[in-house]
């Protein structure tokens, strides 16, 4: 498994704060929002030359990881 903490960083003045991938502009959220929508893993590294398929494992599991520590509260 990918240690996305090596990967995944969150600066508090780039995208409001929200999770990037390697210090770049491209967020957590728009890689997982572009393979939700139907692109695949190729076409995501095709469009974005920078990332790499560690990256989009990274965010992977950044959301697993995200979502097991989610709690419902009632």
């Amino acid at each position: 498994m990918v240690n996305y903490r090596q990967i995944i960083t969150i600066e508090p003045g780039k995208r409001s704060g929200k999770p990037c991938i390697r210090g770049m502009r491209i967020t957590v959220y728009d890689v997982l929002e572009y393979l939700a929508g139907g692109m695949t893993i190729e076409e995501v590294l095709a469009d974005f030359p920078d990332l790499t398929l560690e990256d989009i494992q990274a965010c992977f599991a950044f959301a697993a990881d995200r979502e097991r520590r989610t709690v419902l509260v009632a």
